[in-house]
């Protein structure tokens, strides 16, 4: 019997492949790389401008007027060429996508390499780099090494302050960063039924931490009414007995709040451990925690009080920042003093919109913390969004309460 990554590659583990792509994406950043490489391949044309999508996120608002000269470029290019085009505020791509967007047994691609946050629906979701997206662009296809398995047994449920991010924390320190180089991460067992779409996303974007080609769940009634809201159908995928590589169980009940101490995301501790430790900054969102219901639950941890520290919150997309302002979300993090970018990346990648200083220290929803990700000579600690409430009222490093 197959894994889901062979099912939809429709080769057994090891094998090459050529395959079609339903889906490919960049953005502001591997946009303009990858019309260089189309540009020097002589192309004259696109595959199929319907399938092909151009996504500014990461450098939003242009943070210098190259990066301003750069965008407009790669804007021409998409307005002419009929992909689809998302400018200044939009969202983060892997988000955008998301949204109603990326179906079940799609091969999806995108210049970035958390495009495995879309294996939540079913998908064969991962990156690629400029030149690849180019041949892409003049192809519609690409070739795949068909990668072997890890199955990531979840069993119970979250329980306390614990969330999916802490889930995703501890099965990168149980894999380590390079525990799973070039194969498969796929959630599977009754544990991962409990699971929301939000939770899926967030477990799957984390998996290129492993140096995991893939993340991936099994579509299911959760994912086929998350779709139904955007009008879309999605059909369920039923798990086959198969061979993995390698199996580990992450008991959801026994996951508590957990913290990544720079500058490695598999070095990862309880938050009660390193509680007190001063910290000058928090960021809340990104694709791993930039949601709707990440952006609610901080609010109902900071609604009444004030932040003790500079706290910025972006939210994901556009449609999570009305549905933040439609449900008065957004008013309770402003009037606790939390600052609102622009719906991207924000400070994520350390160009721009809160970059740290020499030695500050910063406790991040991100998935990355490597050494001056976000500022030359800063310090980035990654958790969760419980914690990064309770971090922020108390400018320091801070164990949330059970809700």
């Amino acid at each position: 019997m197959s894994t889901l990554a062979e099912k939809i590659l429709g080769a057994a583990a090891g094998e090459y492949v050529d395959r079609k792509v339903d889906r490919a994406y960049v953005h502001d950043g591997t946009g303009v790389l990858t019309l260089e490489a189309w540009k020097s391949m002589g192309a004259s044309g696109l595959c199929d401008p319907s399938r092909l999508s151009v996504i500014f996120d990461h450098i939003v608002p242009a943070n210098t007027g190259l990066t301003a000269m750069l965008q407009h470029e790669l804007r021409e290019f998409a307005a002419s060429s009929f992909m689809h085009f998302s400018d200044i505020g939009s969202g983060i791509c892997h988000q955008c996508m998301s949204e109603g967007i990326v179906l079940p047994g799609e091969v999806v691609v995108g210049a970035d390499s958390h495009s495995c946050t879309l294996g939540a629906f079913g998908a064969f979701a991962t990156g690629v780099g400029a030149t690849d997206m180019a041949a892409i662009w003049m192809t519609g296809e690409t070739w795949f090494r068909v990668p072997a398995t890890i199955g990531i047994h979840l069993t119970g449920k979250l329980s306390g302050a614990a969330e999916a991010k802490d889930c995703a924390l501890a099965y990168v320190n149980q894999l380590g960063m390079d525990g799973a180089t070039y194969q498969a991460l796929e959630f599977i067992g009754e544990g991962a039924g409990h699971c929301s779409i939000d939770e899926r996303l967030v477990l799957c974007n984390l998996a290129v931490e492993t140096g995991a080609k893939a993340g991936m769940f099994y579509a299911d009634h959760v994912t086929a009414e998350y779709l139904r809201r955007f009008g879309a159908a999605a059909a369920e995928q039923v798990p086959e007995p198969c061979d993995y590589m390698q199996e580990i169980t992450v008991d959801l009940a026994d996951v508590v709040p957990l913290v990544a101490l720079p500058p490695r995301v598999d070095t990862v501790k309880p938050v009660h451990d390193i509680a007190g430790l001063p910290i000058d900054q928090v960021f809340v969102g990104t694709c791993t925690n930039g949601r709707f219901s990440d952006l609610a639950r901080f609010a109902c941890i900071v609604k009444g009080n004030r932040v003790a520290v500079r706290t910025i919150v972006v939210p994901a997309s556009r449609a999570v920042l009305a549905e933040a302002i439609r449900t008065g979300v957004l008013a309770d993090i402003v009037e606790a003093g939390c600052v609102i970018g622009t719906p991207g990346c924000g400070p994520c990648l350390g160009t721009h919109a809160g970059v740290l200083g020499m030695g500050e220290v910063c406790l991040s929803t991100a998935n990355r913390n490597f050494r001056n990700r976000m500022g030359v000579g800063a310090e980035i600690y990654l958790a969760s969004v419980a914690t990064a409430g309770a971090s922020a009222l108390e400018g320091e490093i801070t164990e949330p309460e059970v809700p």
